[in-house]
Order: C-alpha cells, then structure tokens, then sequence
C-alpha cells in the first residue's frame, strides 16, 4: 500500500503535556515541525485528561518557560480568576488550557498539526529512527519525539524501556523494596484516574447519575469523612460550579490489572472502559450520598460523554533506558538543604555508565540540568499507603515541595538516534517518577525537548552529539518564554540578575547554595491586577504558619484566615513580622482554601 508521506524537520508523536510544549517550542526556533495527536485537545494532562486543577511548580521563582506562560494566559482568560480549590494555587476551566494551546499552534505557520491518529509503526535505518506510519500516512523527520501518554513509540521502535518497579539492590533508592512483593505485582505502575468534572445545578435537580457496571458502593465509602463534603467537593473546584473529581481516597484512582495498558490494544480498551466505569460509580455514589443538587457537568470535554475526560490522567508510562536514569536520590534534599544535587554533565562519547557517574559528575564543571520539579514524591497504589523518602518543606506559610533538576540525557536512548523524549516517558526509575510526573515539569521537559531537537536540526547532529550549553543558554534566553533551569527560591525571572545566576551555578555546580537562595537582590514588587487590600492582625502560630484576623474591609470583619504567598521577599516578610501586630496587606482570598494569598505587605 502507498501512504502519502510528509517531511518535517521535527516530528512530536502524542499532543500531551510535554509534546504540546516541545512542538511549540521548536516551531518557535524556526524547525518545520509535525505534531501528530490522538485527541482534539491537546496539552494533556492539564486539557484533554481533566487535570486542570495542576502540582507543582507554584513558587513565583518556578512559574517561567511554557510553564509561566501558560499560567499568565490563564489569568487574562479565565473568568474570576485562579483561586478556586485548595489542592492547588491554579485551577480552571479545561476548555481554556485547550483554548490556549490551540491558539499558540495557530499562530505558528511552521507548525502542523494533525488529530485523530495513533502511531502504527516506526521506520528505522540502522540505530536511527526515520519516520511514523500512522493509518493512512507516513511521516519522516530529522529528529522524532515521542510525547505519547504511554511512551507508545518506544514500544514500536523497540527502544529498550522499562516498566514496573526497581528493587533498592538496582540503584540504592531509599524508597525502593528489597524484594518483589504482592504490591509491586499487584501495582506495576501508578493507578490513573479516569477524571470526571462534576456540576453543582443549585437549586435544579440534577440529572440522574445511573450506576455503571460493577459498581460496590463499599469501594467508595468513607471517602471524605477526614475531610467533610464541601471540603470534599472544593479539592478540585473550577470556575462556574465545576469540579474536577480527581480523588485518592476510596475514590476514582483505579488500578486493576493496570499492565493490561501495555499488553494490546484490546486489553488496553478493556482497562480504559473499566477505569470509566469506575469514576461514573464513583460520580453516582456522591450523587447518592450528597443530592441531587450535584451531576454530571455538560458540555465540558468535546465528545458524547462531556463530563468524562477524553482519557485517563497517567500517572506512569513505559520509561526510557536513556544515557542517564534519575533516581530517588536525584530528588531527593542535600542533607541539612532546601534543595536537591544539581546534574552535572553525564555524557562521554553518547555512552553513560552508571558506576563511574558519581565520579564524573564531580569532575565536571558542566550542570547538565535543562528543566526543573519541586513536587513531593506522590505514588498512587488504591488502597495501600507506601511511605516514601520525605522531599517537603514548609515555605511561604505552607508546605511546598523542595526543587530538583531534570538532565538533558534522560532524554536521549542509550543506543538510538535521531530520537527524544518528551514525556513522563523519560529515564527515570518507578520511584522518582512520582515527583517528575507532575505537570509543570513535563512541560518544561517537553520545552527542553523541543528546543533540543530543532537546535540539531541547526547544528545537523544527533540529539547525543548537542552541546549541552547551547540548548541551556538557549532556553535561558528564549524570547518568548525563558525557562529556568537552576531552582532557585529568591530569583524570580523578572530580575535584572536572573541570567547571571542560573549561568553561574550552571558553572558553579558546587557553589550551589543548600539553602536554595542566591545573593539578595531587588524584586519587582508590582501587585498581580485582582489584589485587593486588608487590614487586620497577624497571628504567628508557628515559624511558618500564619493567621490574620480581618479588621477592614468591614465584609470579612472577625474572619480567621490563613496567610501564605508564593513571593521570595513576602515569604521573609512574614517570617520577620512581630506576632499580634496590625499589618495592611494585599492579596486574593480563596473561599476553598480559606487562606489570603499575599502579594504585598506593609506595616499597619
């Protein structure tokens, strides 16, 4: 059969969040680039699978790259604003994040976009992969990227990968088990969720909830006692009355023979129907439990079940054997530190041993860092609590997760060429995919990708053979959307000396400071346009947590809040400021998590 066949500089496999970001990215350098999509939405995660209530990378200092841009995107289109949940500082309307997405696509000529197709078969000439069938085309391209949900390509290319859980005998994790055991067999990977975005009709009935096969409403029961049901509801509040079930506890996480994901496309079907059915039960049960005032939402997601996403959040997906695997301990706080080991440069003639790597990282000058995480370590096994290697630290008045870096080699196959991921699909061990899963930093890793890529197309070099500086200064100095590579809690992108820094502890792996803050400088102290003021007293309960009693305006008089920020110099404002002293502040009150998130403060 003859297939009518493109020809790209770039091609990204998968319109997920980390594919979204590396086809913009490299469409932005100047490469021609095909993205090639399975859904009609794209950016993943964060639109077409429901997660739009994102993790991580909330510190003001870490909102840069696609990252930070898609945020100040949020914050101009969505209607009242970010501040609905409690589980995060983001939460809105999915139909925007795939609006946004849509919109930068568009305005990209040298980026073509294509929805609807699954890659079929991978094209290869000796260790370099040249191309993608698709059902009724081919596409071959100088650099591939496989930015699946899955990690779908590396199965078609017979990219070694792996799948499941490392004993600690592997790479010394702390986390990791001795020996393989019923949960390890039970839960190869993380459960997904299959998300569903519920409605609340006020004073309407709702529509009935009918039960899908297999319901047991013992599997649910008990779910928010800890917490309440308008506590409950308001984890994932959205905008307009919307709420994204998204839920770990006796709710929709689903698990059951989730290696049948990977097996066939008929096994694969069954998991995803049962994964469904599971959050429509789940659905049916709060409707049970809490009235018929709460349904399904509508006209949401664009497809005939628009509550439903268009496709599980996975929290886990086949994982490259790339030059260098990140383990728990590459997440993990320097001891007595904020922060975890830059990565320094692991590559030597596109082969990386892992026994030598310690010694040469400590040889090197190079950091080889190109994105950047801070989530805790987060696995999901329904049913089961698996304690992991702590990575949190309170900060700003509330826990936060401490930093970490993503190499450039984990992206690259140890033995394939012309080939990138972009995904959760990168070199990492079953361990520390649960912090390097989250949304933001799959989307920085996705940008790094994209750069990556369409700079070997510049330079007519294999994504091993890039000089590692290169794409770190150019993402450092992308016009469009800088992105950070060195985390750094006191360095937002908008001082005059960001650059400086991240260069110079790219540099300077070793003077990296374990407290996580460079040398003091100056801040843009300019309020985010929805601050409103506040007068009241500040209460310290603890080193970092903080109460205010609202004495002005007279609407919020006698209110106990709590008060946290996502602000380097607020965060050492209120960590000085004198306990039960009047304080004028600025900031926007979320209902759901009852805390005022200060922009500004001054004295009373």
């Amino acid at each position: 059969m003859v297939y009518q066949t493109y020809i790209a500089d770039v091609l990204v496999v998968g319109g997920g969040t980390g594919g979204t970001a590396a086809a913009i990215q490299a469409a932005r350098r100047g490469a021609k680039t095909i993205l090639v999509s399975e859904f009609p939405w794209l950016g993943g995660m964060l639109t077409s699978a429901g997660v739009s209530v994102p993790d991580g990378n909330e510190l003001e200092s870490f909102q840069t790259g696609l990252w930070g841009a898609f945020l100040q995107e949020l914050r101009q289109r969505q209607p009242g604003g970010l501040d609905n949940s409690w589980v995060s500082f983001f939460s809105y309307d999915p139909r925007i994040g795939a609006e946004i997405f849509a919109d930068w696509v568009q305005e990209l000529p040298n980026l073509h976009w294509i929805s609807g197709q699954v890659p079929l078969e991978v094209f290869r000439q000796g260790d370099s992969i040249t191309g993608v069938r698709f059902a009724n085309f081919a596409i071959t391209a100088k650099i591939i990227l496989d930015g699946t949900e899955l990690g779908d390509l590396l199965a078609l290319a017979d990219i070694p990968y792996r799948w499941g859980w490392e004993l600690q005998s592997e790479w010394g994790e702390p986390s990791a088990p001795v020996t393989f055991n019923s949960l390890t067999q039970r839960y190869p990977v993380q459960a997904p969720t299959y998300v569903v975005i519920m409605q609340d009709f006020g004073e309407a009935i709702a529509p009935e909830i009918l039960a899908a096969p297999n319901y047991n409403p013992s599997q649910f029961t008990g779910a928010w006692d800890g917490y309440g049901a308008e506590t409950f509801l308001n984890y994932g509040r959205l905008p307009g009355g919307l709420f994204m079930i998204n839920w770990p506890i006796c709710g929709n996480d689903y698990g059951e023979g989730v290696g049948r994901l990977i097996e066939s496309d008929v096994s694969r079907g069954e998991f995803l129907q049962e994964s469904r059915w599971h959050s429509q039960n789940f659905a049916h049960f709060i409707q049970k439990q809490l009235g018929r005032r709460y349904g399904l939402a509508e006209k949401v997601f664009p497809h005939a079940s628009t509550a439903f996403a268009l496709h599980p959040y996975y929290r886990e997906s086949r994982r490259l054997v790339g030059l260098t695997t990140v383990r728990e301990q590459d997440i993990l706080p320097i001891a007595r530190g904020r922060v975890a080991p830059i990565f320094n440069h692991a590559i030597a003639l596109g082969v990386c041993v892992r026994v030598g790597e310690a010694s040469r990282r400590e040889a090197s000058p190079t950091g080889e860092a190109i994105a950047v995480g801070n989530y805790a370590n987060d696995h999901h096994y329904p049913g089961v609590q698996f304690p992991l290697q702590p990575k949190s630290i309170r900060w700003g008045g509330r826990w936060t997760g401490t930093p970490f870096t993503i190499p450039y080699s984990c992206l690259i196959p140890a033995a394939t060429d012309s080939f990138l991921v972009c995904e959760k699909n990168i070199s990492v061990s079953h361990i520390a995919n649960g912090a390097t899963r989250l949304q933001p930093v799959v989307m920085g890793i996705g940008q790094a990708a994209g750069m990556a890529a369409a700079i070997c197309v510049e330079l007519n070099c294999q994504p091993r053979d890039l000089p590692i500086r290169k794409l770190q200064t150019a993402l450092l100095e992308d016009n469009r959307s800088k992105a950070l590579i060195i985390p750094l809690f006191n360095l937002p992108p908008n001082r005059s000396d960001w650059r400086h820094w991240q260069l110079y502890y790219l540099d300077n792996p070793q003077a990296y400071p374990v407290s996580g803050d460079c040398p003091d400088s100056t801040f843009d102290k300019a309020l985010i346009p929805e601050s409103n003021c506040f007068k009241g007293i500040f209460y310290r309960l603890e080193q970092q947590e903080y109460r205010f009693t609202v004495t002005a305006p007279a609407t919020y008089q006698g209110q106990s809040w709590q008060l946290v920020t996502l602000r380097s110099h607020i965060d050492e404002q209120l960590r000085a400021y004198p306990h039960e002293q009047l304080v004028t502040l600025w900031g926007r009150y979320n209902h759901s998590g009852n805390w005022l998130l200060v922009e500004h403060l001054n004295g009373g």
